[in-house]
């Protein structure tokens, strides 16, 4: 059921996305009086097909991988020549560019729209509040203080621990202050306290960046009792005989109160047997667990044994509900995609340079996975991704490389600034140098996307 799920999730959301991407060029062409032949959602076979009462074809194809719209051009085929001014190529330039511009305008609409409804929906959060923070470390020599709440991040507000970790995700790679206000969570009204973070190189070509961790923050938790919630079939847990249910009381004969603590007996014994005892049913007993043992990007071996913690309630003073009017909503909407758009391309920037790993590139596999956790989140959580994910491709379909939309409005403003257009033999060469780029960076992404499984 769990597989079945991330398929559909994937299947929804791209379809979405592409939907609405394409639905762009389709709605301006239409307007510019450009015959649109066909609509295509996928690649391959159709699957469905109809049409409308201007004869273009719509159709779902087989693989949901993207989509196009095909309009009337005499570069692909003859023209009768009382449709020849319903054609794309004889259409002005500005109309040009409208057509192929809307494909990724309607990508930012849709990112507005989705993070508009979030907030006017509203959004449950944890409080971001400080548990500790480990001596020496970059935000113990700044002064930051365990017990307080970080309420801005170099001048941003940051209600919860995502918008921290939004704007922390700027400086990677750089060599830069970061500056943190703070305010203790306990004392209201108290002032905010500044506390500057001097950074160099931070996480430059990190595979796995963790701001939080490398700044020495640890998140403030609740004291959470060591029981098994779920237990992952064939995993070492199953093997030991551990069930849904079970509370751990000790392990190699040393107390255990909390499932941190278990979670780093586990970590710290790959491979070696455990003598642990449990309770079960008011009962105690007593077993033998061997955990696996799987090592990290850094060539650490850590024990793991495919179990999960029973789910536990925050306490209601810890949570914060986000939300919004319908006018401040669309207000923070504009806001933060035009923070995720500026972000998105400031990481291209850095992944070119080599100040960001290339091993965050995603492809489906990674989209997929996402996709159907943020389903079984629920709709604020669903709605977030969606809007990353819009402005990601909006962002990519208008960078300035041949075969991407991007690349066709490069050449368009040739044309405005040469008077012609530029010859078909130079958009060749275009168009091949952009196919080994994108599939250079498929096979990238895809591979990355393995590697993490």
């Amino acid at each position: 059921m769990g597989t079945l799920q991330t398929i559909l999730a994937f299947i929804v959301t791209l379809g979405l996305l592409v939907s609405i991407h394409e639905y762009g060029h389709f709605w301006v062409a239409r307007r510019c009086g450009v015959r649109v032949l066909r609509f295509c959602i996928g690649f391959g076979k159709p699957l469905f097909t109809w049409y409308d009462r201007h004869g273009t074809e719509f159709a779902i194809a087989m693989i949901p991988l993207g989509g196009y719209v095909k309009m009337l051009d005499e570069r692909e085929g003859p023209v009768a020549d009382e449709e020849k001014d319903q054609a794309f190529n004889n259409k002005s330039v500005y109309a040009r560019i409208a057509v192929v511009a809307a494909g990724p305008i309607a990508n930012f609409l849709l990112a507005i729209v989705a993070l508009w409804l979030m907030y006017l929906v509203g959004v449950k959060t944890v409080i971001p509040v400080i548990g500790d923070v480990v001596p020496e470390s970059p935000a113990a020599v700044a002064g930051v203080n365990p017990g307080s709440e970080v309420v801005t991040v170099d001048g941003r507000n940051t209600p919860s621990w995502h918008a921290i970790n939004m704007a922390l995700l700027a400086p990677l790679g750089e060599t830069a202050t970061v500056v943190i206000g703070t305010k203790p969570f306990d004392e209201k009204g108290a002032d905010t306290q500044y506390s500057d973070i001097h950074l160099n190189n931070w996480l430059a070509g990190e595979e796995n960046p963790d701001p939080l961790r490398s700044l020495g923050v640890q998140p403030w938790r609740p004291e959470v009792p060591a029981a098994i919630g779920q237990v992952l079939e064939g995993g070492a847990a199953e093997k030991a005989g551990l069930l849904s249910g079970d509370v751990v009381l000790s392990a190699n004969g040393e107390q255990v109160s909390s499932w941190q603590g278990w979670v780093d007996i586990v970590r710290d014994n790959a491979g070696q047997p455990i003598q642990v005892e449990i309770d079960r049913d008011g009962s105690s007993r007593s077993l033998t667990l061997v955990p696996g043992e799987k090592t990290l990007a850094d060539g650490q071996k850590i024990g793991y044994i495919g179990a999960g913690a029973k789910p536990f309630e925050w306490p209601a003073d810890r949570l914060r509900d986000i939300s919004y009017g319908p006018v401040m909503a669309l207000g923070v909407a504009l806001q933060d995609t035009w923070s995720l758009t500026t972000l998105t391309l400031d990481s291209i920037r850095k992944m070119v340079i080599g100040l960001v790993s290339v091993e965050h590139l995603s492809g489906p596999i990674t989209i997929a996975k996402v996709a159907g956790a943020s389903f079984k989140s629920g709709l604020e959580s669903f709605l977030n991704f969606l809007a990353m994910l819009s402005i990601s491709l909006g962002v990519l379909n208008l960078l300035p490389i041949p075969v991407l939309d991007g690349g066709h409005l490069l050449y368009y403003l040739v044309e405005l600034v040469k008077g012609r257009p530029v010859s078909e033999k130079i958009q060749m060469i275009g168009v091949r140098i952009g196919m080994t780029l994108i599939l250079g960076l498929m096979f990238v992404a895809l591979y990355n996307d393995l590697s993490r499984l």
